[in-house]
Parts: structure tokens; C-alpha cells; sequence
């Protein structure tokens, strides 16, 4: 089949970026957003978010006129889903904006097209959308395995590209493409053929789904451990630093780095996705998950410490994103940290965060005020490095200089072990 056209819903960090990379490559694409803002800001060739290279992408796929957004969906041969799959408040998948991006769609297929889910989800996940969009269109045939020939193919192929680096990898990256039935999986393959350089690999529906979030529980333990380890060196007087430089000349270890927790929306979430399914077989992501969960208490109470005794200290935490140089605060520690911070007796508290230009109004609401960095440091008694964001790392020296610090980030000692 030879795709003209594809409806991408949800322009977010995954849909925008796609959406104006298949644009790049000659294809008709329509983004669409249920955020009136985001449809007028991408009309007019701008982005919403912080990635590198985006903007220019996106403003000559807006200036060729191969790309568009609207707020529903319109006919075409293809169609991505890359919508929000986040967590409740007792840890279970939220996927109402699946479920309302198949309802949206359900109406304007037609027999030909192809439906591919990228939004992480649970295992299991293809197959429902996949009825539920056979129950609303019962005038086409949909996937069923051992059955040939429906009207519509479906499949899952989950994004695993790096905040930061998602124009590049959306492109240079494997992609695992799952679909339905063999033939889902090929012509699948054929769309994502047209824009992605790196290795299409084929595979079912189901594994694919569990794919993506074993990627993420995988990393998920890994930095537990040096979560972990860090805790240990704080009760032991030890430089976690140090230790972990020292440990990694083993020619088979490779610690990674500690930090104030785990953020991001796929880190932070997918193993939550594997306990919901498997809630007695995951014992060990279920322990990762309360050890990164429970940093960024423990670097509140260094922060406690150092100011203990001090009247009305003042408190800089540097950084909130998820992540260096990104704008993204999703599921980020350093925004526990901050707000949890900000409930101490008798603090005031300044922010900084080069990549925005407000704070969230809910840390507003906190008390907390956004500053820039020399305004941190001049009026700040004590300093917390939260994200190791660029002009933080180019002005190592002026926050060594500081009195007291709590360095979640390794900024110093890296520093440091450079020098030596």
C-alpha cells in the first residue's frame, strides 16, 4: 500500500515530532490535539515544547503545507496514536486518552486503513482498542488471528527515543512493530519504513507492548541500585561519587549514576504498567520503584539538616525538570523535592529552572519563586543541585563556593575527579 496521508493524534513530546518528520519525508500529515493552543501554535509553525531542533522541522513542514493541525480527526490511509498513558494516585494505568483517541477515530475509517498505537500501555492493550473499534464499526473487518484479510490492519509500536535527542533518534533508533496479525506487522512496517533508518523489527502485538516497559523497568532497577547505594554512603559518611568511580574500573560493573529520584513520563510510570498485570511476580520492580520513590525524601532531610539551626534560611534548589536541558516536568523528583522543601518551618524558597518561564501554579502555591541562577546564589544560605542542566555545570565554581550544598546531581565531585 502506498500511504498519502496520516492523521497522527496527539502533538505532544512523541506526535509533534513524528507528525513533522513524516511531513519531512512527503507525506500528508493532520496532527491533532484536543489543546485549541497547541492546533493554533502548530498552524502557525511553532512548538509547544523544548526539544531541540523541533522548531525548525516542524515550521518547514507547516511552510511546504504537508502538515496541519486540527482538532479531530479526518480521513487517511494511516493513522498513530501517541497519546498521554500516565498513572492514578494508587498507581493503576490511566487510559482514558487511549480510549478517547479510538472513539475519535472509530467514525472515519475506512476499509485500507491502518491503525498504530505508540502511547505505552499495558500488555493487552492492541487487542482491546481493536475490538473496541470492531464494536463501533461493525460494517468493517478487524484483525482476528488465524482470519485473513481485514479492512483494517491494526499494530503497536512503542517510541523509545531520549528527551533532548528525539529528532535524531525518532529516525536513527530500532523499532519493535507488533502487529495483530502478520500481515498488520507488515504493513506497519511499510509506514514506519518511510522515516525510520534503524532496524524494523517484527514481532507480535503483546510482546511488543511488554517490550517497552521491560525497557523502562530495566532502567528503573538500575538506578534504584545507585539510588540505593547513594543512601548507603550518606549513612556511612562515604563520597557515593567516589565509590561509584572506584567500582566501575571493574571491567564488569557500570553503576549509574544516583539522582533526587526518577522522573519522566516512561522511567517513572511503565513498571507501574508490569505490577498492574503482574502484581505477584514483580517483586524486584516493585522494590526499585519504592526506592526511587522514597529519594527524594531523603534528600529533603539532608536539606533539613544543613539548615537546621539557621533563622529564616533561605533555600535555592536548582533545577526542576526531569532531566537536564529539557523544559519537561513530568513525574520529576526535583518537583517533589521543591514542594516538599517548601513545607519546612520557616524556609524561603528560591527556584531556578532555566527552561521555563513560570513555575506550575501549584508550586507557586507552595511559596516557592522563580529566580535566575546569580540571584539564587547571591541570596541563597543554602543550595540544592537538582538537575544537572548546562549553565549549572558552566558555573561549577560559583556554586562550590557556597557554604552549604546538597549535590544530587555529581556536579561537584565530577568536577573534582576531572581536576585529579
Amino acid at each position: 500500500m502506498k500511504f498519502k496521508k496520516v492523521c497522527v493524534v496527539g502533538l505532544g513530546y512523541i506526535g509533534l515530532p513524528t507528525a513533522a518528520l513524516m511531513a519531512s519525508r512527503g507525506l500528508e500529515v493532520v496532527g491533532v490535539d484536543i489543546n485549541e493552543s497547541v492546533v493554533d501554535s502548530v498552524n502557525r509553525g511553532a512548538v509547544h515544547i523544548v526539544e531541540p531542533r523541533l522548531d525548525a522541522v516542524v515550521q518547514a513542514a507547516v511552510g511546504s503545507g504537508r502538515l496541519r493541525a486540527a482538532p479531530r480527526p479526518e480521513t487517511a490511509d494511516a493513522f498513530l496514536i501517541a497519546v498521554p498513558t500516565p498513572i492514578t494516585a494508587d498507581k493503576a494505568s490511566d487510559m482514558r486518552a487511549v480510549l478517547s483517541a479510538v472513539d475519535a477515530i472509530a467514525p472515519v475509517l475506512k476499509a485500507g486503513d491502518l491503525v498504530v498505537l505508540e502511547s505505552t500501555s499495558p500488555v493487552g492493550t492492541t487487542d482491546i482498542i481493536n475490538q473496541r473499534m470492531a464494536a463501533a464499526r461493525p460494517d468493517l473487518r478487524f484483525p482476528k488471528v488465524g482470519v485473513d484479510g481485514p479492512d483494517v490492519h491494526v499494530a503497536y509500536c512503542p517510541e523509545r527515543v531520549l528527551p533532548g535527542k528525539v529528532i535524531q533518534e525518532l529516525v536513527s533508533n530500532d523499532r519493535a512493530i507488533g502487529g495483530m496479525t502478520e500481515a498488520c506487522t507488515e504493513l506497519a512496517t511499510g509506514l514506519y519504513a518511510l522515516f525510520v533508518e534503524g532496524e524494523l523489527v517484527a514481532t507480535r502485538a503483546r510482546e511488543a507492548e511488554l517490550c517497552k516497559l521491560a525497557e523502562n523497568a530495566f532502567r528503573d532497577v538500575n538506578i534504584a541500585y545507585a539510588n540505593e547505594l547513594a543512601n548507603v554512603c550518606d549513612s556511612q559518611g562515604v563520597d557515593v561519587w567516589e565509590v561509584i568511580r572506584l567500582a566501575n574500573r571493574h571491567p564488569r560493573v557500570n553503576i549509574l549514576n544516583p539522582g533526587p529520584g526518577v522522573g519522566g513520563h516512561c522511567i517513572a510510570v511503565d513498571p507501574w504498567f508490569i505490577v498492574e498485570s503482574a502484581p505477584d511476580d514483580t517483586p524486584v520492580i516493585q522494590a526499585a520503584r519504592a526506592v526511587n520513590d522514597g529519594r527524594p525524601h531523603r534528600v529533603v532531610e539532608k536539606i533539613r539538616v544543613m539548615v537546621e539551626g539557621l533563622r529564616s534560611p533561605v533555600v535555592a534548589c536548582l533545577g526542576l525538570a526531569f532531566k537536564p536541558d529539557i523544559d519537561d516536568l513530568r513525574e520529576s523528583p526535583a518537583v517533589d523535592v521543591v514542594l516538599e522543601v517548601a513545607r519546612l518551618p520557616g524556609v524561603e524558597l528560591l527556584v531556578v529552572e532555566p527552561n521555563i518561564n513560570q513555575l506550575p501554579a501549584h508550586i507557586r502555591a507552595a511559596g516557592a519563586e522563580l529566580v535566575d541562577l546569580e540571584t539564587a546564589l547571591s541570596r541563597a544560605d543554602a543550595v540544592a543541585v537538582l538537575v544537572d542542566h548546562t549553565p549549572f555545570r558552566q558555573n561549577v565554581d560559583r556554586i562550590a563556593a557556597k557554604d552549604r550544598i546538597v549535590d544530587t546531581r555529581g556536579i561537584l565531585s565530577r568536577t573534582v575527579s576531572a581536576v585529579l
